[in-house]
């Protein structure tokens, strides 16, 4: 999809109820030039290869640089595989590397609030540290065309998850204030043609959560935040109750930061043993290798089953038919 002439979208269909109809990943460059990919998506195949794909039958080229809009496995889980596979350079957020342990090539380039990132054909690519979603979002602007790609700082079709509400509330305000805004390229869900409508939005819908809360907790005593989600959100999908409660928190935190409400410390449950904990970590461990493998077994499978498509099947035929003309 053609989003503007120097940026074009590839939205992989999500059923995910925590990314809504899409997660996008974005190609940025002028036609047969540097080419940059803002987010690649999981590291899961259908994603692979809706991305090579795209770039082989549409773009008919290859990636320069792959970059990420935060550390979040669902924008970040290719970057190995955009390494090795599209040879591209890897750039992340200056404060994501020990978030993203395990998932990036030794060799990475970083990215921090005031970097532009110049492509051939005169593209610049700002850079804009947005925290709030995360501690390390960064959001990516082409002022010249108007394009916006927000990651999960603002999303298509809902709204998102905020760690930080403080932080996150400064980072919705600067990206208000940019000028020549046009329109919004999320990290899931549809293209955003009424940007700056729908930041006023974010910001009203915050300010709107947070008064919910207040009233909440007008009736006295003190309740948790999870209480407190169960009366704002009565018909939220169930799977969506522990995001909701987190957003609730993020209030809460801020509330109390700003003296307006009281914190009673919670009294968390034993820590796990020594044992217990390293039980778990080979659980996990013996868990990913079990997949890794059944994946390994998958591709061997599927390259047997193109191998056995080129030769004759003499597994079935001592000696073939054979034909001759009458």
């Amino acid at each position: 999809m053609k989003i503007s002439e120097s940026v074009r979208a590839v939205l992989v269909a999500d059923e995910n109820p925590m990314h809504p109809d899409f997660t996008g990943i974005y190609l940025v460059g002028k036609k047969g030039r540097q080419s940059l990919t803002i987010d690649s998506g999981e590291a899961l195949d259908r994603y692979q290869w809706f991305l090579r794909g795209y770039l082989a039958a549409v773009e008919q080229e290859e990636i320069a640089i792959a970059t990420i809009t935060h550390h979040h496995s669902d924008h970040s889980g290719n970057l190995k595989w955009a390494k090795e596979f599209l040879k591209a350079d890897i750039t992340i957020p200056a404060n994501g590397r020990s978030l993203l342990k395990g998932r990036i090539p030794t060799k990475v380039d970083t990215l921090k609030d005031g970097d532009v990132i110049d492509l051939d054909g005169g593209v610049r690519v700002q850079v804009l540290a947005t925290p709030g979603h995360s501690v390390d979002s960064l959001c990516f602007y082409i002022e010249e065309e108007g394009v916006l790609f927000s990651g999960d700082t603002l999303l298509g079709s809902s709204t998102t998850t905020v760690s930080d509400l403080a932080a996150y509330r400064r980072s919705l305000k600067r990206l208000l204030e940019l000028p020549n805004l046009k329109v919004m390229c999320p990290g899931h869900g549809k293209i955003i043609n009424d940007p700056r409508e729908r930041l006023q939005m974010y910001i009203k819908h915050r300010d709107m959560r947070e008064q919910q809360i207040l009233k909440a907790l007008e009736g006295g005593g003190a309740i948790s935040s999870w209480d407190i989600m169960l009366q704002l959100y009565p018909d939220i999908d169930k799977r969506l109750r522990r995001a909701a409660d987190s957003n609730v928190r993020s209030h809460l935190k801020q509330l109390a930061d700003e003296g307006r409400v009281k914190l009673y410390e919670g009294k968390p449950r034993r820590p796990k043993s020594a044992a217990r904990v390293q039980q778990d970590v080979e659980h996990v461990r013996q868990r990913d290798l079990a997949i890794k493998h059944g994946r390994k077994l998958e591709a061997e499978r599927s390259r047997a089953e193109v191998r056995a498509q080129e030769n004759p099947p003499t597994g079935e035929w001592k000696e073939p038919p054979r034909f001759e003309l009458l």
